[in-house]
């Protein structure tokens, strides 16, 4: 069995080639054995799909003990390395957001988002040097729990649109590679899928860059052409179950029949077997 300390290690290499890391983000642990279980060297988590789990809005509205308890549970589920998307850290200070390191630490994970946005206050971004602190402080708390996390700092100026179009670019650049400075392993670029400006962001910033993947954007093989280390999927699997759901429900409440049920991959005995070990 590999420690927590070797995982953090592998999944830091993942960065690093050979080929792109393709990390699935799961919301619970079915989701994350199935990727496991599909052959992805790591799984990183989803805030948006675990607070809907919890009957919660994303951005920081669910509490960060349910957040915790379900990248545990995630953690349990899967051989592989666990990446816990945290948000904005889940406290406004350093120190606050240090705390939530330790418990996503103690709850097994080896990597962790945190994300510049900040949806509670009338600043879109956080203050750059408060953010830098914050990274920061991530990587000390790291060091000091002897777990080398993988720290992947979010910027969110392409998703919330901050500034004017032609200014984004630079803004981006701009904060990633502060980012980077401050101990971050990977830069995660968020709300881009133009295959341009990838590729322009990837050749300015110093750093594994991490995007998006879904319909849109450039496919895995163009991304890996760009030169991203990473993509991952967000939200999107979970949200891609949900009109299954609705299709199931509104075959039961009209026609009483079960055409939307009939499937044949997951009976009962192997949704069991996806939790054998």
């Amino acid at each position: 069995m590999s420690t927590q300390r070797d995982q953090a290690e592998l999944f830091r290499a993942l960065h690093h080639g050979p080929g792109v890391l393709v990390l699935p983000n799961a919301w619970d642990a079915s989701s994350a054995a199935i990727f496991a279980q599909a052959g992805f060297p790591a799984v990183g988590t989803t805030s948006g799909g675990i607070a809907a789990l919890f009957g919660h809005p994303d951005g920081e509205r669910i509490p960060v003990a349910d957040m915790l308890h379900m990248v545990a549970r995630i953690v349990a589920s899967v051989p592989v390395p666990v990446s816990a998307d945290m948000e904005a850290g889940y406290g406004p200070t350093p120190e606050l957001v240090g705390a939530t390191i330790r418990a996503v630490i103690a709850a097994g994970a080896v990597g962790v988002n945190l994300e510049d946005g900040r949806p509670e206050s009338e600043r879109r971004l956080a203050d750059l040097g408060e953010q830098v602190e914050i990274i920061a402080e991530a990587r000390r708390v790291a060091a000091s729990e002897g777990v080398p996390i993988v720290v992947n700092a979010r910027t969110d100026v392409y998703l919330r649109a901050v500034g004017e179009v032609g200014e984004r670019f630079d803004e981006a650049v701009r904060r990633a590679n502060a980012y980077r400075r401050a101990g971050a392993d990977c830069l995660f670029l968020m709300g881009v899928r133009d295959a341009d400006t990838i590729g322009r962001l990837v050749r300015a910033i110093d750093g594994p860059v991490n995007v998006v993947g879904g319909p849109g954007a450039p496919t895995i093989g163009e991304l890996e052409l760009l030169g991203v280390a990473r993509v991952s999927v967000a939200s999107g699997p979970m949200r891609a179950t949900l009109p299954v759901v609705a299709r199931i429900a509104e075959e039961l409440r009209t026609s009483g029949t079960y055409g939307a049920l009939a499937q044949t991959e997951f009976s009962h005995a192997a949704v069991n077997r996806l939790f054998e070990r």
